[in-house]
């Protein structure tokens, strides 16, 4: 008897556990549709900028890329494209008002200095000394200039930044209107301070401006596109957009930059020869090859770079700027002074010298200035000290040219003046543009 009331407990009890499961599963299921509902009406509120609001007009960029950590809804420090996807997905819209074509802009674009030694074709810096550019609607085309290179810049549509210029409309798939460019050059021509990056960046930003487009930036890149593609790498137009010290790759299906950072108090001092070095001159000195050698020492070199640059430690600059795939080939064969200038600077205080660019303008990094150099005493400071070592050895060569002190700057490319402006009655953006 006690046998066979065990066995229905059993029973009864097996039976209770399955149909507990089975409610537990059913239940599962219809949450999982539910949510799988709730995705797909989110989705389509997403595709459609109109549902669940008032009909109104506006623009929704999307991020083509995210980093997979990021899929799993844990958002790490460096996840800023994911974050910028998920904030656009929360319904943050470009409104058209400020898509309107415009009828003329000035933009304004800072010189950068490329390669910063061992960097070749992948790293530059923005140096604070800009040139700017107006480009209206016209009845005639015309480009006029002034200051630096006006006689030699190109006055047709092979300039620069027309070329730029029509790469935004095309960009924007709409038709350039004729128009009239003038540019205020104070980046010397053809000297290895991204003149024609410059132009390039300028045009393209200008013709966006004018053609009433927006690019997306946030895990595409879209200006850094167009603009290297132009340029064939990043490392002037990269800084020419964004500024600071940007570190440029490709990573096969498109370009990407980062920034690193640059001490507080750093200087630059230039000296800049009279005469004009070709790229195509100065990149038909190199090698076609290099070695194992040659290749493991720009590597650490750059990595020495990058981390002095990041920890501050400007005594290792000197020997994070060296390097064995261009520098060598340039100062042998085309820029004598380079070697004996980069020594001199060093030997007076430079926390390193190297060639700008493709050359001819060397360029040293100083430190130990602090808010308004004029209002500080010159001997907490080694740019003077520099700069005269710099110019004995130009002179000791017989190279003429001019000494210029200036800094990197954290800002790239940006317009300062539109019609019609962008600023309304509500809201009045930097410089009233």
């Amino acid at each position: 008897m006690s046998s066979s009331s065990n066995r229905d407990t059993l029973i009864a009890t097996a039976v209770a556990a399955a149909a507990a499961g089975a409610a537990v599963a059913y239940t599962a299921i219809k949450v999982n549709e539910k949510k799988n509902a709730d995705a797909k009406a989110a989705q389509k509120k997403a595709d459609d900028p109109s549902e669940g609001r008032g009909q109104r007009s506006s623009v929704i960029m999307n991020n083509l890329t995210a980093d997979s950590r990021a899929d799993s809804g844990i958002l790490f420090p460096h996840n800023h494209e994911e974050k910028m996807r998920r904030r656009i997905a929360a319904r943050v819209s470009v409104e058209e008002e400020n898509m309107t074509p415009r009828n003329s802009v000035t933009v304004r674009v800072p010189a950068t200095s490329a390669n910063v030694g061992p960097g070749y074709d992948c790293i530059g810096m923005a140096v604070d000394l800009w040139s700017e550019i107006t480009v209206s609607r016209a009845d005639k085309f015309e480009i006029t200039a002034e200051g630096e290179g006006a006689e030699e810049m190109p006055k047709d549509e092979t300039n620069l930044m027309v070329v730029g210029l029509k790469a935004a409309f095309q960009a924007a798939n709409k038709p350039v209107p004729t128009l009239k460019y003038h540019a205020i050059s104070r980046i010397p021509y053809a000297r290895g301070l991204g003149s024609s990056s410059a132009a390039i960046v300028a045009g393209i930003i200008a013709g966006l401006v004018l053609a009433g487009h927006r690019l997306p930036c946030w895990g595409s890149e879209a200006l850094l596109q167009i603009a290297a593609g132009i340029e064939g790498h990043p490392d002037n137009v990269a800084p020419a957009i964004y500024g600071g010290i940007q570190l440029g790759i490709h990573t096969g299906t498109r370009w990407m930059t980062e920034r690193a950072p640059h001490p507080s108090g750093m200087q630059a001092v230039l000296f800049i020869p009279d005469f004009v070095g070709k790229t195509s001159d100065a990149r038909g000195v190199l090698n076609a090859t290099i070695t194992r050698e040659e290749a493991a020492f720009n590597i650490s070199r750059v990595a020495f770079l990058v981390h002095s640059l990041c920890t501050g430690n400007l005594d290792n600059l000197k020997y994070g700027v060296e390097d064995k795939m261009h520098q060598p080939q340039r100062g042998g064969k085309l820029y004598n002074y380079l070697y004996p200038m980069i020594e001199a600077a060093q030997n007076a205080g430079a926390s390193c010298a190297y060639l700008s660019g493709a050359g001819p303008t060397v360029m040293a990094l100083t430190s130990g200035a602090s808010g308004d150099i004029f209002t500080q005493r010159e001997k907490e400071r080694t740019d003077t000290g520099v700069a005269k070592a710099m110019l004995k050895v130009a002179d000791a060569h017989g190279i003429k040219g001019q000494l210029l002190v200036t800094q990197p700057v954290h800002e790239g490319a940006r317009v300062i003046k539109v019609d019609p402006h962008f600023s309304t009655d509500l809201i009045t953006f930097r410089d009233n543009i």
